[in-house]
C-alpha cells in the first residue's frame, strides 16, 4: 500500500504564523506538525509515501525529511499548484500510486490512542473497498458527517450539513483500494469549486464497500487548522508526554520497531539530535532502556 500526506493549503486561518511557512511545519509542542501524520502512515506499515504541498513550501519539506532513508521509508514529492480539494491528491499522485491501494492523511491531523497501530494495520490490510474513521465531535457542521442506521451501518455522508444527522465527523485519514484514482477522476467540482473527499467516499458508500470505523473512548483526533486548535494540540501532546514520560510520534523509533532501520542507524539519529529530549529518547531506545511497544499496540 502507498501513502500520501497532503500538506497543501494556504493556512490563512493561522496568519500571520503561516505567511512565510506551511502550517504543517509549525511546531506542535516539540516537533513539526508533519511528524504526527507521518507516524500514522508508518504505524500502518506504509513505507512508500508521497508528500504533496505548494510550490513555495515543498522544498522546505524536502529539506526537513530528505529521501526518507533515515526513517526506513521512501519519500516522493509532488507540487499541488492550487488547493482544489482533497480528492485531487489521488489525481496528482496517480503515477506514484501506480494502481495500488493508497492511504491519505491530512498533514494537519493528529491521531493518538492505545491500540492505534493495530487499528491502522487492520485498515491497511483490507483488500477491497475503503475504510474511513468516524469521531464524535461537538460541532459536526464543520465536517463531513456520517449518518448511521439502527445497526450502526453508515448510510450517508454529508459535507458540512446545516442539520447534522449525527455527531460523527469523518477524520482526515482514509484508506482506499486500487480503484481510488479512477473514482477520484469521476468526482466533479463542488459548489465551492473543489474535488470533495466526501464525494469520493460517497462513491464507495454507494458501491457498498465503504467501512466507517468509529474511534471511541481512548482515542484522540485533533485537527490543527485554527489558532485555538493548534495551541490545544500542543497542550495535548505535552500533557500526554509528561504523563507517560515518553514522547509520541517519534518516526525513527517507529522505524526501528518495524525493523526498517538498524540499532546503529537509530543511534546515528540520536547523535544527530544531540542533547535534545528527542535525541536522548532515541538513545534510550537504542540502548534498550525503553521497552518497545508490542506489535499489537
Amino acid at each position: 500500500m502507498k501513502g500520501i500526506i497532503l500538506a497543501g493549503g494556504s493556512g490563512t486561518r493561522l496568519y500571520p504564523l503561516t505567511t512565510v511557512t506551511s502550517k504543517q511545519l509549525l511546531p506542535v509542542y516539540d516537533k513539526p506538525m508533519i511528524y504526527y501524520p507521518l507516524s500514522v502512515l508508518m504505524m500502518a506499515g506504509i513505507r512508500d509515501i508521497l508528500i504533496i504541498s505548494t510550490p513555495h513550501d515543498l522544498p522546505n519539506f524536502e529539506r526537513l525529511l530528505g529521501d526518507g532513508s533515515q526513517y526506513g521509508v521512501n519519500f516522493s514529492y509532488k507540487v499541488q499548484p492550487s488547493p482544489d480539494g482533497l480528492a485531487q491528491a489521488f489525481i496528482l499522485g496517480e503515477e506514484f500510486i501506480a494502481g495500488e491501494p493508497c492511504a491519505l492523511v491530512l498533514g494537519d491531523n493528529i491521531f493518538y490512542g492505545n491500540g492505534l497501530g493495530k487499528t491502522l494495520r487492520k485498515a491497511a490490510a483490507v483488500e477491497h473497498g475503503a475504510t474511513v474513521f468516524g469521531y464524535y465531535v461537538d460541532d459536526p457542521e464543520r465536517y463531513g458527517v456520517v449518518e448511521f442506521d439502527k445497526n450502526k451501518k453508515a448510510i450517508s455522508i454529508v459535507e458540512k450539513p446545516e442539520h447534522p444527522a449525527s455527531n460523527y465527523a469523518v477524520t482526515g485519514l482514509y484508506f482506499y483500494d486500487e480503484r481510488v484514482t479512477e473514482f477520484a477522476k469521476a468526482v466533479r467540482p463542488s459548489a465551492r469549486g473543489e474535488l470533495e473527499i466526501t464525494d469520493l467516499n460517497k462513491m464507495y458508500l454507494e458501491d457498498g464497500t465503504l467501512n466507517v470505523q468509529t474511534l471511541g473512548r481512548g482515542y484522540a483526533w485533533l485537527d490543527t487548522g485554527t489558532m485555538d486548535s493548534l495551541y490545544e494540540a500542543g497542550e495535548f501532546v505535552r500533557t500526554v508526554q509528561r504523563a507517560q514520560g515518553l514522547p509520541i510520534a517519534v518516526a525513527e523509533e517507529i522505524a526501528y520497531e518495524n525493523g526498517w532501520i538498524t540499532r546503529d542507524e537509530l543511534m546515528e539519529a540520536a547523535v544527530k539530535y544531540g542533547k535534545s529530549p528527542y535525541g536522548k529518547h532515541l538513545k534510550d531506545v537504542a540502548e534498550d532502556r525503553i521497552i518497545a511497544k508490542p506489535k499489537d499496540a
